[in-house]
């Protein structure tokens, strides 16, 4: 049995409740919501929000290890938002925001245009994209396609990168 599973989830300022199926986290900044699967179930207590299984088959026990992170991902995404940082490399490399889209130049053929999902909010220095967001799901989903455009290259780490994260590099042909 997971571990996040076994102790209750405190919920903070956030107010959480499950209907008919819907789990929703509601906070001072946003409102999220979730179908939560027929094999757990999530019930709030005064002490926090506890998840259990609702049978003892193996898909039952899998889940509520993921469902208490969910849980746990909403409260704290609805109290404050999480954010991604991506910072893109490369000579004549740009990135521009239009509205509720981000259009890349990265060296293709053609301008690549991503739609910024609804609840994600970008702001963009130099070349430097910030997105946050309430969902954690989103956003990271939403980061990691941007990032798969043109992801970095070993040789000379050109390409769109997260803040902090550690290329390997390799090393160029070597002359004889």
């Amino acid at each position: 049995m997971s571990l996040l599973a076994k102790k209750p989830i405190p919920t903070g300022k956030a107010e959480v409740s499950v209907a008919s199926g819907v789990l929703t986290v509601k906070g001072a900044k946003a409102t999220l919501t979730k179908r939560v699967h027929p094999s757990v179930s999530i019930t709030v207590e005064p002490e926090g929000v506890k998840v259990t299984p609702k049978d003892s088959s193996k898909l039952a026990k899998a889940l509520i290890g993921t469902f208490a992170s969910h849980v746990k991902n909403m409260v704290q995404g609805v109290e404050t938002p999480y954010t991604k940082k991506l910072i893109l490399d490369g000579v004549g490399y740009r990135m521009e925001l239009k509205g509720k889209t981000l259009v890349l130049t990265v060296g293709f053929s053609h301008p690549v245009e991503l739609a910024i999902p609804e609840g994600v909010a970008a702001t963009l220095e130099k070349n430097a994209l910030t997105l946050a967001s309430s969902d954690k799901e989103i956003l990271g989903q939403f980061a990691a396609d941007v990032r798969g455009v043109k992801p970095p290259e070993p040789y000379l780490g050109k390409g769109i990168h997260y803040e902090g994260e550690v290329i390997l590099r390799k090393q160029g042909k070597k002359a004889v």
